[in-house]
């Protein structure tokens, strides 16, 4: 991927290095996350809250950053550029609209921090919180997706925040309130479907992202859309739960299958067009 020259992002808050900011505590919309996004670490529930509480014993440390370099600064400066590429996009896409793009803040931290939906621990993967509009991302998972889920290459990063992006871009269009609606009004079956269709919207705005950034700043190359492609195939619902527990619970699914995954996004990078991807048609 092409990503140098992109331009960097003024919107990130950088928290490498400093304590989580004290004691996780894990409740309400937190418990949600963890259900609905923490699949992205191939650990059922119950490990992830273990791993967080572990993590979080000895935050209400002072808040200290480590001076000088860092290994992963690259990384940082990596994500910082995908995420002022989805600025400039969605920009433009809300401008052919006659709208105006409110910038989400991406925050990278370490093993755990705090949000507005609740503590969070790497352990749960990157996510969105609707109730700060922010993405939060500790660096690890990068290696993580490469080594864990045999996702290689910058692209298929990219991805991954993009797709937190367009959970940001839902918020906006007030899909992701018209889910948390159903909470508690429908089965769980039920909201699970819902709760897949929005996953896959948030993957077919990452290709929709991919469409427009390469026609804007031509970020591609060789290889760049398969890696993509296979983090998709990667984080699919079916995969994670076979290797997980041996076996795939369909009503389960939070996040749609392999397939699903690879095909919005997909379709989303073939047609760069917001309609071919409206929230009652993803299936």
């Amino acid at each position: 991927m092409r990503w140098q020259d992109l331009r960097r992002s003024g919107n990130v808050e950088d928290r490498r290095g400093m304590s989580g900011g004290g004691k996780v505590a894990v409740g309400g919309i937190g418990v949600i996350i963890i259900l609905a996004i923490g699949l992205l670490t191939g650990q059922d529930p119950s490990e992830i809250l273990n791993n967080i509480q572990q993590q979080s014993q000895g935050t209400e440390q002072a808040q200290v950053r480590t001076e000088g370099p860092r290994p992963d600064d690259k990384t940082a400066d990596f994500i910082t550029a995908v995420l002022g590429s989805t600025e400039d996009v969605w920009k433009q896409i809300y401008a052919e609209n006659g709208g105006k793009y409110e910038l989400p803040v991406l925050q990278i931290f370490e093993n755990a921090t705090q949000s507005d939906c609740g503590g969070a621990s790497s352990a749960m993967g990157p996510f969105y919180c609707p109730a700060d509009r922010k993405v939060y991302i500790d660096l690890e998972f990068c290696d993580e997706l490469r080594d864990k889920y045999k996702a290689p290459g910058d692209f298929a990063v990219a991805y991954v925040v993009a797709h937190e992006v367009g959970h940001h871009v839902q918020q906006l269009m007030g899909i992701s309130d018209q889910l948390q609606e159903q909470r508690g009004r429908i089965s769980e079956a039920e909201y699970n479907k819902l709760s897949v269709k929005l996953e896959l919207q948030a993957d077919f705005f990452a290709g929709v992202w991919a469409n427009r950034a390469d026609k804007m700043s031509n970020i591609l190359e060789p290889g760049d859309l398969e890696a993509a492609l296979t983090a998709a195939n990667a984080i699919g619902d079916d995969k994670l739960q076979k290797e997980a527990q041996g076996y795939i619970v369909p009503d389960a699914f939070t996040h749609g299958s392999s397939k699903q995954r690879m095909y919005w996004f997909k379709k989303g990078f073939d047609t760069g067009d917001l309609n071919q991807g409206k929230y009652q048609d993803i299936q």
